[in-house]
């Protein structure tokens, strides 16, 4: 009885920091709605009230699905959480009715390909009339990061102890790392000869050479940044590598502006879209 009490006490407890990642998280009004009320219907449960192991049994189902359906909602999955609690309440805070807890937790999980550990502690201060809780120290641990990005960003979450900036970001930054993926896949399974990922698809830029102009090269970098209060966003360049001699002929200046052409091409068209001008008009000069 005591080890399935255990294991629902966890799962409600990862149940609780998926909870606070999907508040933050864009959803259907559907699943919103579901979620809500699911999540209500949970908490209202008493495990001190269980007197059976059909009871525990019964509830640790219904723990487990909704653990289940929010990590296919944030596409955060918690695989293991422990938390330790300290009383810290003195005698003079027992005769006023205050309770004062520390409360150290630590979890681990992956979102997609990124894996991830948590430490942090809560402090919580009850009285007749509320109760007070707040992150005291916040520690993640990424190993190993592959990102720039997302290590800066890790260090302003730390630093600011925002647990629910971390996980909202977090989930965030590797959307648009699985669209970037899949669209820098995307153009060199279309254009094989003049697409070129050095590092794969899951690399940052992407090459765009003139099969018929040896030396003539464009590279878009695209970098996916996080601002300083955890919004994410993509950030597509556009670098020329052009032959000197084809530089003299380039009168018009064209080679100059093209990286501001292309973000004003990006504003128009959207990145897709822009890619897809982009390589066709190298491509159709070739064959021409």
């Amino acid at each position: 009885m005591d080890a399935k009490q255990a294991e629902v006490r966890l799962l409600e407890a990862e149940i609780a920091t998926l909870k606070r990642a999907f508040e933050e998280l864009p959803a259907p009004g559907d699943d919103t709605a579901r979620v809500q009320k699911s999540l209500q219907e949970t908490y209202q449960l008493h495990p001190e009230g269980w007197v059976s192991s059909k009871d525990l049994r019964s509830n640790l189902g219904h723990l487990e699905s909704e653990l289940l359906f929010l990590s296919t909602l944030t596409d955060i999955s918690i695989t293991n959480y422990s938390k330790k609690t300290e009383d810290l309440t003195s005698a003079e805070m027992t005769e006023k009715s205050i309770k004062k807890v520390l409360q150290r937790h630590r979890l681990s999980g992956n979102c997609h390909m990124i894996t991830f550990q948590v430490e942090f502690q809560t402090l919580e201060v009850q009285n007749k009339e509320n109760l007070s809780s707040v992150i005291t120290d916040l520690n993640i641990i990424m190993e190993p990061i592959a990102y720039s990005e997302l290590s800066e960003f890790v260090s302003r979450a730390e630093e600011r102890r925002d647990l629910l900036m971390f996980f909202r970001s977090l989930h965030s930054f590797v959307k648009w790392c699985e669209y970037r993926k899949r669209t820098f896949k995307h153009f060199k399974e279309k254009y094989p000869e003049a697409v070129l990922l050095s590092e794969g698809a899951s690399s940052s830029y992407m090459r765009i050479r003139s099969p018929s102009q040896p030396g003539f090269e464009l590279v878009i970098v695209w970098k996916i940044e996080i601002e300083d209060r955890g919004k994410v966003f993509p950030k597509l360049d556009l670098l020329t590598n052009v032959p000197q001699q084809a530089l003299e002929l380039d009168r018009n200046g064209v080679v100059g502006t093209a990286p501001l052409s292309f973000r004003t091409l990006l504003g128009v068209l959207g990145i897709e879209a822009a890619l897809e001008s982009l390589i066709r008009s190298l491509c159709t000069e070739n064959n021409n």
